[in-house]
């Protein structure tokens, strides 16, 4: 199943137990896209979420050791993709600055697997999923089904399913379809959302999770 989820616009969110848009529907019966009025981004969330949670360097970070100074206040990402059959496990980002050699690293690994085509992967997405992952305490690394998605791809898969959102986040590198082998898809999305930050569809049909950098929202079951 495609992420249909991942454009702005218009629809039907639930904060707090509320509605405050409109629920959009691909005609399967499932909870959709919400969103809220403000497209603000907040890091109080993520902050949290990081500061909830101590990630430790591998040995190998010899790099990273000389900046683990002040608690080791680093972040790091874990995935693996099917598609390609990579991996990448890096820190990306050291006591208050991003390092730009590991983000290239995860804009390549996130590029649109049927074109080789990349993008700037947002980093504020990056650091979503990082956070999550953190707060479930998971040794494993997050299997990515679906991360850049070029606009001939994205155009593609609309032809082929009415699901696919004509302004997917995907195609700005702003959105993520993620697996995770030891957690369910509502754990994953309980850690997502408790980040407060950007967008968080279930897709427990498929077995992923979509987390995005835009509004905060949520759908799906």
């Amino acid at each position: 199943m495609l992420c249909n989820n991942c454009t702005a616009p218009g629809d039907k969110v639930h904060k707090n137990g509320e509605a405050i848009a409109t629920t959009v529907s691909d005609g399967t019966g499932a909870e959709h896209m919400t969103k809220t009025p403000s497209t603000d981004f907040t890091r109080r969330g993520i902050l949290r979420a990081f500061a909830a949670t101590a990630v430790v360097a591998a040995p190998t970070y010899s790099n990273a050791a000389g900046f683990l100074r002040g608690g080791g206040d680093i972040r790091r990402l874990r995935m693996y993709s099917g598609r390609t059959g990579e991996s990448i496990d890096t820190v990306y980002w050291i006591e208050g600055q991003y390092i730009g050699e590991a983000l290239r690293e995860v804009n390549h690994f996130m590029r649109d697997w049927r074109n080789s085509q990349t993008i700037e992967i947002d980093s504020r997405n990056v650091d979503i999923m990082a956070a999550a992952h953190n707060l479930m305490e998971s040794s494993q690394p997050y299997q990515l089904l679906s991360g850049y998605r070029s606009p001939a791809t994205n155009a593609m898969l609309r032809s082929q399913s009415s699901g696919v959102a004509r302004n997917s986040l995907h195609m700005r590198g702003q959105a993520a379809d993620l697996r995770l082998s030891d957690r369910s898809v509502r754990q994953m999305a309980r850690a997502a959302q408790s980040c407060g930050a950007g967008g968080v569809g279930s897709y427990s049909g498929s077995n992923f999770v979509h987390m995005d950098c835009g509004p905060v929202r949520s759908w799906g079951r």
